[in-house]
């Protein structure tokens, strides 16, 4: 029996990027005021580093000398989301929201960095033995905090394999990173083991990296740079061969992803055509062992980016013993409510470079490891966070590309999660769609990619299942040719643009369409949903509203959804700061200066494995 959820059809206002749109904006200057800048704009002294969004690009050079009326700074071009940073008085905040040409103002948060046998575990070594499939040709840009000037586990045919690096932080024009963590990702992703015999290749160890230093050294950066960088990497995506951005970097949720210039930014390169793999975050339980909810960080907790959470493979190859991370951020996304993460991978102990230079090899000297080749230091670093499971995953999207390039962003999330391993022992807002399958992953992009005729590939270990919007979607297969996989179409949409039904695929016997459809073809506004087959589970609210998304605030023990009996629910506040201060309890509180810690703080996190 199909799935039927009602769906209340009422006017919508449609958005316009015309110049016109200027003279409608709201009046009430503190409707155009992100959450955190309403609370600044209060205050009679001081200043705000902001982000100002213009109503269209048209418009967006009337921003520049609307700051300095105001008595502010300009900063920072962010072509990507008509915008410019700036630091504004407190008390010229809202008047400037009156300019006609604005449509926005957000605070620019801060934001740092989430934080062998991996390759194994995934399948990712299996890839390359088989297939021979090991990122070449591949372009993978890595946001973070630049990359070692030299490690021979990045070396290729022509020195290092950063083909551009991009420093926004200090301007310096040659590769270098003074903190270390984006070294560490960077290893993860595309280093070839040189300096451990090969002991220590990873994923994608042929991958050309774009790297795009946005955290200094101390691991801080700010939203504006992490903006500013995603507009270079669609700039030059197509001449570098970019096809996968990597954030193992966030920032706290304080507005809606339809805000947020930080999530809308990582929509216009999702719309160019990348995949953009963002870290969900290191807020998975407090200092009471309560299992948190609701804590994945931005720009992860929108749709269109794909979020990975943390899984540990408990030092070894056997999927069989993998659990998730306790310090793996859940969901569901704060203020939306829609379901994150949108799959696991290994980030406990995870074996990866470091250069000398970084303040990680001091601060952390304890998680240093050797290589077997002749080194003036010590090689390799032993580091845990979501920070970790994101280059796996981008690294896998690196082979899924390289044996299938006309794959899109939405095609390589729907590939990863059906192909997925599922736990019977955790809800999907702890894993998402289950444990990432590279090996599948890769089989099931080179079906895409198949003549007609081709036998449907399938592996009693895939969950053979789909996280579209709030359901789980079962008992189809992913089809190529389907719609859903279209550029345009938003992942959980009910109808493409064009006003056609979602389709994803077809039955498991290949005589239906497995997709969207309206319950009465006969209703013209198609106001009861008919989702796929059977009755597929909503991850975020259960059968709370019957199965249909609820109009409550969320929380884990209202939801219906959270199987974990020991759980609370992440509040994300505007006075508490996390990292200077901690509010523990059954709570955490995040503040309106909040980052993530770019090494994970939870006890859980400190491992070396055995060799």
């Amino acid at each position: 029996m199909a799935s039927r959820t009602t769906l209340y059809v009422g006017l919508a206002a449609a958005l316009s990027f015309g110049v016109p749109l200027a003279a409608t904006q709201p009046s009430d200057s503190g409707l155009k005021l992100g959450p955190i800048v309403r609370a600044e704009a209060a205050r009679e002294v001081g200043s705000s580093p902001v982000i100002i969004r213009a109503v269209n690009g048209a418009s967006l050079d009337a921003v520049g000398p609307a700051i300095a009326q105001a008595g502010g700074v300009a900063g920072r071009h962010l072509g990507i989301i008509n915008a410019r940073a700036a630091v504004v008085p407190n008390t010229a905040l809202r008047g400037l929201a009156n300019n006609p040409f604005i449509a926005q103002i957000s605070l620019d948060r801060p934001v740092r960095g989430t934080m062998e046998r991996t390759a194994a575990t995934i399948g990712a070594l299996a890839v390359r033995q088989e297939h021979g499939y090991d990122g070449t040709g591949v372009g993978v840009a890595v946001i973070d905090s630049g990359v070692a000037s030299w490690h021979e586990d990045l070396a290729g045919a022509n020195g290092l394999r950063v083909s551009e690096f991009v420093d926004f932080v200090n301007g310096a024009p040659s590769p270098y990173d003074d903190y270390g963590h984006g070294t560490h990702v960077a290893g993860i992703l595309a280093g070839n083991g040189f300096d451990s015999d090969g002991a220590r290749t990873v994923i994608a160890p042929a991958a050309q990296l774009m790297v795009l230093k946005v955290l200094d050294a101390a691991g801080n950066g700010r939203i504006s740079d992490v903006i500013a960088a995603l507009d270079r990497v669609v700039e030059r995506k197509d001449a570098l061969n970019i096809r996968v951005v990597n954030l193992s970097v966030a920032a706290g949720v304080y507005e809606s992803y339809d805000t947020d210039p930080l999530t809308l930014a990582a929509k216009r390169a999702v719309e160019a055509g990348l995949v953009v793999v963002a870290a969900a975050g290191n807020g998975g339980r407090n200092s009471d062992g309560l299992s948190l909810y609701g804590g994945v960080t931005a720009p992860g907790n929108a749709p269109w980016v794909l979020t990975v959470g943390a899984a540990n493979h408990q030092g070894t190859s056997d999927v069989a013993d993998d659990t998730v991370a306790v310090f793996s951020s859940r969901g569901p996304a704060a203020i939306t409510n829609n379901a994150k993460p949108d799959i696991v991978a290994p980030g406990v102990g995870i074996e990866s470079l470091i250069t000398p230079e970084s303040a990680l090899y001091t601060t952390r000297s304890a998680f240093l490891l050797p290589g077997t080749m002749p080194t003036d230091y010590m090689p390799y670093m032993s580091l845990s966070g979501t920070s970790m499971s994101a280059p796996v995953v981008s690294g896998s999207i690196a082979l899924m590309f390289q044996a299938n390039p006309a794959l899109t962003p939405n095609a390589v999330k729907a590939i990863l999660q059906y192909t997925a391993r599922v736990s019977a022992g955790y809800d999907h807002l702890t894993q998402g769609a289950g444990f990432v399958n590279a090996a599948g992953a890769v089989e099931l992009a080179r079906f895409f990619a198949a003549p007609p005729g081709t036998p449907y590939p399938s592996s009693v270990d895939w969950s053979g299942q789909m996280i579209w919007g709030n359901r789980v979607l079962t008992q189809g297969r992913l089809t190529p040719a389907a719609n859903a996989w279209a550029p345009d179409v938003a992942w959980g949409a009910v109808r493409t643009p064009a006003g056609a039904q979602i389709e994803w695929g077809v039955s498991q016997d290949a005589t239906q369409t497995w997709g969207t459809s309206c319950a009465d073809p006969a209703d013209p506004l198609c106001t009861t949903i008919q989702w796929g087959f059977g009755t597929p589970q909503n991850v975020v609210w259960g059968l709370t509203c019957g199965g249909a998304d609820c109009p409550l605030e969320w929380s884990a023990a209202t939801s219906g959804a959270v199987t974990d009996a020991n759980a609370a629910t992440v509040v994300w506040g505007s006075t508490v700061v996390w990292g200077s201060t901690v509010v523990w309890g059954s709570t955490v509180v995040w503040g309106s200066t909040v980052v993530w810690g770019s090494v994970c703080s939870d006890p859980s996190c400190d491992v070396i494995w055995n060799p």
